[in-house]
């Protein structure tokens, strides 16, 4: 049963010092934790938990590239690769009283995850296995998969199989064309995923793999809402990566407030310019 959601409204979100203010007080007040886990005959994966005091939903985060984020403990320290749209936005989560939870590859795939593995069910044992621990940690929460650039092709897998499990999913800056190193999501049936589905992505997004029309596609085409998002800052790396439009370069806080504001069944941004 998909459950019904506020209709979406157009804001024009800014950036101000009381926003980032509040980011670094939930920095000091969030949990953090790097939690491992067994899933596969021995295979583990690794996440990295952020949780404000009283969240009041799960996002489960799957970066791009391959997946890779290194997640370790050095000298005593959590330490991981942060420049991924959803990890160095992760704290906006948790001021928005969303736990995070982080995923980095299973140890059998530690040099990076191709998208075969990705829509493939040895990453679905895996996901299910996090998404059973996190519902322990926080019972009765509604649990959400989000993705980004590759890592929505592991959001879309996972959301399909397990069905019910989650709550939603939301899929970022997807890579709707395939490349000659993965499929992404062309091609995938996307009225297979039970959960209710939110799109986001930059108007401006000039990634190859990753146009902003297959986003819109799609939305209209499924009647996914689809949160569109414009204007940032300059990309200071390739369009495909992770420090341009296609990173949601200098639109992280809004974007991720309108993302967790869908989550929580609140009035949500459906245009971020």
């Amino acid at each position: 049963m998909r459950i019904l959601r506020p209709a979406a409204i157009t804001i024009t979100a800014r950036i101000n010092f009381a926003v980032l203010l509040s980011l670094l007080t939930a920095a000091h007040a969030a949990a953090q934790e790097l939690v491992t886990l067994p899933t596969r005959d021995n295979v583990t994966q690794s996440f990295l938990l952020l949780a404000p005091a009283e969240p009041a939903a799960v996002a489960l985060l799957f970066p791009g590239s391959f997946g890779n984020i290194q997640l370790r403990m050095q000298n005593g320290e959590i330490k991981y690769n942060g420049g991924n749209f959803l990890i160095r936005s992760r704290l906006a989560f948790v001021e928005g009283g969303v736990a995070a939870a982080i995923m980095d590859t299973p140890s059998d795939q530690s040099p990076g995850m191709q998208d075969r593995f990705r829509l493939g069910d040895s990453h679905v044992a895996d996901v299910a296995a996090v998404v059973a621990d996190l519902k322990k940690r926080f019972v009765n929460l509604p649990v959400f998969l989000i993705g980004t650039s590759r890592g929505s092709t592991s959001a879309a897998a996972a959301g399909r199989a397990l069905g019910n499990n989650v709550s939603g999913v939301i899929l970022t800056s997807s890579m709707y064309v395939a490349a000659r190193s993965g499929q992404g999501v062309s091609g995938f049936n996307f009225a297979e995923i039970s959960a209710p589905v939110l799109l986001v992505h930059h108007a401006d997004d000039r990634c190859a793999y990753t146009p902003y029309r297959e986003a819109r596609r799609l939305a209209e085409a499924a009647r996914y809402p689809l949160i569109t998002v414009k204007g940032g800052q300059p990309p200071t790396s390739d369009s495909c990566e992770a420090f341009s439009a296609h990173g949601f370069l200098g639109r992280e806080i809004d974007t991720v407030g309108a993302i967790v504001n869908w989550i929580l069944q609140k009035p949500y941004a459906n245009n971020i310019d």
